[in-house]
């Protein structure tokens, strides 16, 4: 896991980290309206739920992806894994956007999808498929898996698993994206192609 920093502070909390833009800076493609929710609402709120659920514990000075680690596939700590990777994924998912992004890319990025997808139309084919296919709420990514990219789904709070490094995502729970499309997750999933996606993160995540 890697591409974005949430460690711990040292004072037994997780920050919620800055958004990497204004909030209004992704209009008209995602609103402020949106962001502020998203990121004021739902995002500062898993932060502050993993904080309740690690005060006190043997998680409490642990970096996010230690605790992400430590807790996965834990019945006994769901609550604190749900919450924790939800901070994560949404840090990710901040950082994989930017104003005036998306559409194909170019470098390193450029020539690993031509390889390994055949074409940049066919990865945003893949893509695609996969964050409108994810049943309910959940996930879409490009990973990189040893030598090869793909990409994969996961449910709700999920992240990658260990050994598939994270290289973009989008979030397809309805609160990223009703209050602008509505029912309309493929319209979204298309404006996070073409207008929004950082591929310049995606290549720092690619090439480490």
């Amino acid at each position: 896991m890697v591409g974005v920093s949430c460690a711990g502070s040292g004072d037994g909390t997780i920050k919620l980290p800055s958004l990497p833009y204004n909030a209004d800076a992704l209009e008209p493609y995602i609103s402020e309206e949106t962001i502020r929710f998203h990121y004021g609402k739902h995002h500062s709120g898993y932060v502050k739920k993993v904080n309740r659920m690690i005060k006190g514990t043997a998680y409490a000075n642990l970096g996010l992806e230690a605790i992400i680690q430590k807790t996965r596939g834990n019945a006994d700590e769901i609550g604190i894994f749900n919450n924790a990777a939800q901070v994560f994924n949404h840090t990710f998912y901040w950082n994989s956007m930017k104003p005036g992004g998306g559409g194909a890319p170019t470098g390193i990025i450029a020539e690993k999808i031509e390889a390994d997808f055949g074409s940049y139309d066919a990865f945003k084919t893949a893509f695609a498929s996969a964050a409108l296919s994810q049943f309910g709420s959940g996930w879409a990514w490009l990973v990189k898996d040893g030598d090869a990219l793909k990409v994969i789904k996961t449910s709700n709070a999920d992240t990658p698993a260990e050994g598939l490094i994270p290289l973009l995502t989008v979030d397809v729970w309805e609160h990223a994206y009703y209050l602008d499309y509505q029912n309309r997750r493929a319209d979204y999933v298309d404006a996070y192609l073409q207008h929004l996606v950082n591929w310049e993160f995606a290549e720092t995540n690619l090439v480490g």
